[in-house]
């Protein structure tokens, strides 16, 4: 008993029973971590002509075996979703450097996207190309997503995703009829100034829900009138000051004349 109880007090047992812990965390972690959606694998030949398409149309900025460069950064673990969404948007190859990418009408098909986005998944693990379960926003819930999108989102992107300036030349863009991949792929890559939302911080189903939210956004009828684009006070105010006051004016000035 004397022996057993001098092995408990024994400084290696401290130790193991430390690197156990870690273990065991390790392991339960593996097993109960929420699994990122994602679409089918790709093949071989598909990396292989994401490559050619990489190297006529991307190594000049990031470099021929994507490293980056000073005018452009690496794509080592930036994964399928990154280059789906930059491409898939047109805001890759950009026209000129500029402070951030702007969206644009895209230079490559469908095939040619997935076909680059293989190539640079292939060169590290990164977010892949979100499964359409969990994308499109069928089944979502909109009060749900609508909660979520206000709590993390409308600081940015204004209460209707239409978007809002930043600082240094900077902005959100909005998000008036995009397609849900592409609002879920932002969301786990960061583009630009916007924080990365992994599965951890929202659940793939959490995600979907917030999708499904702009896209009812997207489905309403204004029936106050006019929404000046759903800025808020600005566009308001600046209406007002322009027709409000340009109408007293002019009707000031009428009264001016027929007292004359």
């Amino acid at each position: 008993m004397n022996a057993l109880a001098a092995r408990r007090r024994h400084p290696a047992v401290i130790a193991l029973l430390l690197l156990l812990g870690l273990v065991v965390t390790g392991v339960a972690y593996s097993a109960f971590a929420p699994k990122p959606a994602q679409a089918a694998p790709a093949s071989a030949t598909q990396v292989e002509d994401g490559r050619k398409l990489f190297l006529a149309n991307c190594a000049t900025c990031h470099g021929l075996q994507a490293q980056g460069t000073r005018n452009g950064p690496s794509l080592a673990g930036v994964g399928a979703a990154s280059v789906d969404f930059q491409v898939g948007t047109g805001r890759m190859p950009m026209a000129r450097p500029d402070v951030q990418a702007p969206d644009k009408p895209r230079m490559f098909g469908d095939e040619e996207v997935a076909a680059l986005a293989a190539y640079v998944a292939s060169l590290a693990p990164g977010p892949a190309v979100p499964a359409e379960d969990v994308s499109s926003g069928e089944g979502g819930d909109v009060a749900k997503g609508g909660e979520l999108f206000r709590v993390n989102c409308a600081m940015c992107h204004n209460f209707a995703g239409s978007g809002g300036a930043l600082t240094r030349g900077k902005y959100a863009p909005s998000l008036r009829d995009v397609e849900g991949k592409h609002v879920y792929e932002a969301m786990v890559t960061g583009p630009q100034s916007m924080p990365v939302f992994n599965d951890t911080n929202i659940t793939p189903e959490a995600k979907n829900d917030i999708i499904a939210y702009l896209h009812s956004i997207d489905e309403q009828e204004n029936v106050g009138g006019m929404s000046l684009g759903n800025l808020g006070p600005v566009s308001e105010g600046l209406f007002a000051w322009v027709f409000g006051l340009g109408l007293m004016i002019a009707f000031a000035v009428w009264l001016g004349k027929k007292a004359a």
